[in-house]
Parts: C-alpha cells; structure tokens; sequence
C-alpha cells in the first residue's frame, strides 16, 4: 500500500507546538526548581516535595487521558481537539507559576471576591495548585501531539521523519527560551533571577495560541477506523505480553530520570563546582543548539542501524563521556562550553526513537487485539518520564538535603565533591540501564514492515467484506 511522504511545511506546521512543549519541560525541569528554592525562599525540600506530588497526579490523568483520546471521536478528529483544548490551561497556569509577583495578587483578586481571606505569600499550596494546573495542560498538549504524530504514518522510516520534526522543533524551541533569560542577565538588575523567570512566562503565553493555530489548522488527521470493543483482561493480557511496550517504557523512565536530574543539578553545579554561574544560560544554549545540528543524523543512522540500534549507541556514547564533566576546571568557561556542547549533540535522541519506537509497538498491539490503541501507549510513554521526573527532583533535592548542601551558598568542599559525583553518577547508571533494556528489543525494520502487511491485509479483507455482494 502506497504511503504518504508529507511536505516539509505541513511537517513544520505540525511540530510548532513543540516550542511550547520544550518552553514548558526546560524551565519545569531546570529554572523552576532551583527559583522556587532560592529566589521565593521555599527550600530544597519543600520544592523537592512539591513537584514530586504534582507528578504524582500523572497517575491517573495520563492514563485516562490516552483512554478517552483513543475512544471518542470528534467533528475535528481525535488528537487534534485536546491540541486545541490543552492551550488556554497552559496560558493560565503558566501566569500563576512563572510569575508569581503577578499571580499571587491576581488569585487574591479572584479568592476575595468570593469572601475568602487573601494568601499573604508565595507557599509550597501556592506552587503545588499552579503546577497541578500546569501539568494537565502540558501531559493534553504532549499526549496529543506525540498520538497525532504517531497516526500520521504507517511508515517504519516515515515516522521517524515526522518525529524528528517534532522533536526538532522541541530542541529548537529551547534555546529560543533560554535566549531570553541570557538577555535579563545581560540587561542586570536586582531581580534579574525573579524576571528571566517571568519573561519565560510570558513567552509560553504568547507563542501557546500562535503554535496551536498553524498546527491544527494546516495539517489534518488521518480517518480513524472504528475501533472494536476488547474486554478488559484481554487489553491488560496484551499489554503486559508485549515485550516491546515493557522494555521502551522502562527504558524512558532511566531515562526521564537522568535528563531531570541533571536539570535539577544544572544551575548548583555550574555556580558552585564548575564557578561559572554567570553563564549558566549560555551553557543551556550551547548544549541544546548541539542537539539541534545532531537530529538529522540521528534519523541517518536510525535508517541505516535501526531505531533501537541507534539508541543503545547514543546511551553508550553518555555511558563513556558523561564523566568528561569531571574535566571542567573552575572557572574555566571555554573548557565546560566545549564540554557541553560535545554531550549536547546526543540530547535530541532519546525523545526522537523512543516516540517513532512506540508508533511501531503500537503496530504490534494492533494485530494483536484488532485496537489502535496509540492514545494510551504514548500516555504510558509520557508517565514514565514524568515518574522518572518526579522521581529525580525530589530524590535529588532531598538527598542534596541530606549532604549538607546549601542551595544559597556557603558549601563545604565536601558537599560540593559529593553534587559534582551524584550529577555524573545519575546520568552514567541510568543510560547503562536503558543500554541493557534495549538490547533484544523486539521490533525493527523487517518486523515492524511485516506488522504492517498484516494489518494492511486485513484492512483490504474488511474492504473487501463490505462490498460483496449478498446472495
């Protein structure tokens, strides 16, 4: 069966809500924790405590959100609805997160008029309700996004094409953010911290409606084929049978595990071991801008070694060079710029195969259950790397807690020994894991091409049962 290639521009079209998505997962990830802890004066653990219990509400939203997404269809089809609907949650809640000093007087207003008393500060209640928010728009636009994508194409090759646009536009849109923090610094003032938070804020809030318009408006949805009723225990039997879904999801949650870690360390290592806080934003470009150039030959060498192939080489690449981050002398900028920007090129690979992977597994489930069930898989997907989120921010501040680190200052050298060992260690055990995972997974270009003649087959069988004739 003959499969659509799409055009350059529908593809970039539809990857524009990666801006907002990397707008989102790079500051939640990296300038929020560490703003919340010092700037607002909430503490390590309180934070720590804080956006773990906002992840834990992932539990059941992402989920359910996979379950209706895949069952209830719409005039405008099945993905692109939450797309669209995910949009003003984000804007709103980006408001009270990102710029609390506006806010928090905003939510007096709204909580006086109703007779309540005002909330005279910024609290860990406060963060907590902003995040939860936050969250359900972003796990709607991110599930979303990721199950459009995955229905654009049938293609082993194709699908990686289209989510290394997505994920291009994601690696893209970081350092777009990140160049406005790098302009309130250089612009200085007092409060530089607190508004290179709130220009972040702004930005989300005003490229959000403006992502969502191109994308829901130039590329369509595939016709979504009736899907039959599967009972419960069949549904559960398959997934759990399904070595492909069991070993890509365990790999993602190494994996979220070490990207948040490391963004949860970022700004306390480069100000405190590495002695280059004024340029922690440069930095972030530097790493990110690498991943940029590297996305078009991760999808060459996904083509050429296989999707799961080329992961386990990215993991062993970080698995060998991570602890070059031990080399970065203090003080020395040029050696932590090159440093970084030679890990950076890997950064973009992990979303990019994890996500053309899923697409694939899905395939198999299909001929499997006779579902298509591409909503909830990518919500598992998306769990697992905000469980592996939850799970690195509040370990990590509490065991930073536990070492006696002081995220204002004031270190002893040994504290300071013991975040650089935790932020190289991290990284280094969990993509040993997802190596190990990935080796055996079950589905390559041979596998996934014969998944896709069967369900073709079967398609063509259905066809052909509609249109014979009764006798």
């Amino acid at each position: 069966m003959a499969e659509e290639r799409h055009s350059t521009f529908r593809l970039l079209a539809y990857a524009m809500p990666s801006i907002t998505i990397a707008a989102l997962g790079l500051p939640l990830a990296v300038h929020l924790p560490e703003f919340y802890a010092t700037t607002m004066g909430l503490g390590l653990i309180a934070v720590g405590a804080a956006f773990t219990l906002a992840r834990g509400w992932d539990v059941i939203v992402d989920p359910l959100l996979g379950y209706v997404s895949d069952k209830f269809e719409t005039r405008w089809g099945r993905r692109r609805v939450w797309v669209v609907i995910s949009a003003p949650l984000i804007m709103l809640a980006s408001f009270f997160v990102f710029i609390p000093k506006r806010g928090l007087p905003a939510l007096n207003s709204a909580i006086g008029a109703l007779g309540f008393a005002p909330i005279e500060a910024v609290t860990e209640a406060y963060l907590v309700g902003g995040l939860l928010v936050l969250y359900l728009g972003f796990t709607m636009l991110l599930l979303a996004h990721m199950s459009w994508g995955a229905e654009l194409s049938d293609d082993y090759n194709e699908r990686s094409r289209i989510q290394g646009w997505r994920e291009g536009l994601s690696v893209l849109g970081v350092p777009l953010v990140l160049m406005l923090p790098v302009v309130i610094q250089s612009l200085g003032g007092v409060d530089a911290a607190h508004n290179s938070v709130e220009v972040i804020g702004w930005f989300i809030i005003i490229v959000t409606p403006l992502a969502t318009l191109l994308a829901v408006t130039m590329m369509g949805e595939r016709d979504a084929k009736p899907q039959p009723h599967l009972h419960w225990r069949e549904a559960f039997t398959a997934l759990m049978t399904n070595d492909g879904l069991r070993r890509l999801v365990i790999a993602d949650l190494f994996s979220g595990i070490s990207g948040s870690a490391l963004g949860a360390m970022f700004i306390f290592e480069a100000k405190y071991v590495w002695e280059v806080g004024g340029y922690t934003n440069q930095l972030l470009l530097l790493y990110f801008f690498a991943g940029v150039g590297f996305v078009p030959l991760v999808l060459k060498l996904s083509y050429r070694f296989g999707k799961h192939y080329t992961m386990i080489g990215a993991s062993l690449f970080n698995v060998c060079f991570v602890p070059t981050l031990f080399l970065i002398p203090p003080g020395n900028i040029w050696v932590a710029s090159l440093i970084l920007v030679f890990l950076g090129v890997n950064v973009g690979t992990p979303s990019v195969l994890y996500r053309s992977m899923m697409a694939d597994v899905g395939d198999f489930d299909e001929v499997k259950t006779g579902q298509r069930r591409t909503g909830l898989f990518y919500a598992l997907l998306t769990l697992t790397a905000k469980v592996g989120s939850a799970i690195a921010i509040g370990a990590v501040y509490f065991i930073l807690d536990r070492i006696g680190f002081q995220a204002e200052g004031n270190n002893t050298p040994e504290a300071l020994f013991n975040l650089n060992v935790i932020y190289v260690a991290v990284p280094f055990l969990c993509n040993l894991c997802v190596t190990i995972i990935m080796w055996g997974f079950p589905i390559g270009l041979k596998e996934q091409q014969e998944l896709r003649r069967i369900l073709d087959e079967r398609v063509v069988e259905e066809v052909e049962a509609v249109e014979a004739p009764v006798i």
